[in-house]
């Protein structure tokens, strides 16, 4: 099973970018092609859905494949003596990719449940005290942030993010929350939104939360994977991520990262034992064993690939359609032509479009008319829209194709 873990010479298949120009590499459609190459796609639709989950290349899938059967063969002989080690190195190699420790990860069935170990075991919260989140959070995030409100006695303070989006005014929008909401103690932030893109300043944000006296609890399922920047660097003592979107692991892959010395401020999850190991805040119960025995394969692909390679080509892809319809008075466009708020991920509504139930229908009309699959997103304080992620095997035939199927909506 370990062959492909051991021996990545699965990479052989594509040329190693390394010294390339990231934005050089961007525009080489050929050294893409030999990308998606490795992976098995439908071409039953234009998929630009990719935000859902990252579809497996095909060394995860037979890593992922190889470890079912093990597992299965070998039972409780295999998952009790084999495993225990096994997961630990991936864990250590998730943390060597991540540029952290591997005492400050654990790992988890994505950022969902990392979240909500988070948010749930903050213990810093007295009553009275003020929680903050933004329209464009998860809705699951949302939730265990009202939640809150009856564990902790805390008053929840949600605010809308400014569109269009602006730098400046992003910032503002939370410096003036907080100055509002001076009994603030925690802030969620969503480093790339899920329903439009938007990419947060981080660290920036951050900042302004620390200085206000509030912790900070980060939602990165969308950003780990496809946003360069390094993670200590987005200046968050509490983390949540995903590694079945932009990593590509096998669905059922997160972490949760508390950077060493603030373990304490997290409970032990729901009465564990306090063995003052991060270990002690997840209780994830018995895991697909395949799954994490299949991530060192997603991490080598991932690695050999690059992240700052990955975030070039896919805002080239966001870019083309996006630029294509810009000044299209009947189309509106939820992403913003800065790079430092962009992700892979934007999102647009036909003009006078906001309800839930109509994106719906547009989105399903482009699936009919034009083989286009897209998906409608609702919970911005400005109305539902629908979202477009490209993946890194997309090409831009298809962003092409999303286009024409954009202005036939359009009429």
């Amino acid at each position: 099973m370990n062959k492909i873990e051991r021996d990545p010479s699965f990479l052989d298949a594509l040329p190693d970018p390394a010294g390339r120009d990231p934005a050089e590499l961007a525009a080489d459609d050929a050294w893409w092609a030999q990308v998606a190459a490795q992976y098995n796609l439908t071409d039953d639709v234009v998929m630009l859905d990719n935000g859902y989950w990252g579809s497996m290349a095909r060394p995860v899938v037979q890593a992922f494949e190889q470890a079912t059967a093990l597992v299965n063969r070998d039972n409780a002989w295999f998952g009790r003596r084999a495993f225990p080690p096994l997961f630990e190195r991936a864990r250590v190699q998730l943390a060597e990719a991540l540029g952290v420790e591997a005492d400050e990860i654990a790992l988890t069935r994505g950022a969902t449940e990392a979240m909500q170990v988070l948010i749930s075991g903050y213990r810093n919260l007295q009553p009275g005290d003020t929680v903050l989140y933004a329209d464009t959070d998860y809705p699951s995030m949302i939730s265990a942030m009202e939640w809150l409100q009856a564990r902790r006695g805390v008053t929840v303070q949600r605010i809308a993010l400014p569109e269009p989006f602006d730098h400046d005014s992003i910032l503002e929008t939370y410096r003036r929350a907080l100055d509002q909401n001076p009994r603030t103690r925690l802030v969620l932030l969503t480093q790339v939104s899920h329903r439009h893109g938007l990419l947060l300043p981080v660290a920036e944000i951050s900042a302004l939360a620390r200085a206000a006296g509030a912790g900070v609890v980060l939602d990165a399922a969308h950003g780990i994977g496809q946003v360069d920047t390094p993670l200590r660097d987005l200046d968050v003592d509490f983390i949540g991520i995903n590694l079945h979107k932009w990593i590509g692991a096998p669905v059922g892959a997160g972490a949760v990262y508390i950077r060493r010395g603030r373990l304490d401020d997290i409970d032990p999850y729901m009465g564990e034992a306090e063995t003052g190991h991060i270990d002690s805040r997840v209780h994830t119960g018995t895991v697909n064993f395949a799954t994490f025995l299949a991530l060192p394969a997603a991490l080598a692909l991932h690695e050999r690939i690059g992240v700052a390679n990955k975030r070039a080509r896919l805002l080239r892809l966001r870019n083309q359609w996006l630029d294509a319809l810009r000044n299209d008075p009947r189309i509106q466009l939820l992403a913003s032509p800065d790079p430092r708020l962009s992700s892979a991920i934007a999102a647009f509504r036909l003009h006078g479009q906001y309800d839930m139930d109509a994106n719906t229908a547009t989105a399903e009309r482009m699936l009919q008319q034009s083989g286009v699959f897209v998906v409608a997103r609702e919970g911005l304080a400005s109305g539902a829209c629908i979202r477009v992620t490209p993946g890194i095997f997309s090409t831009p035939a298809q962003m092409q194709a999303l286009v024409e199927a954009i202005k036939g909506m359009a009429g």
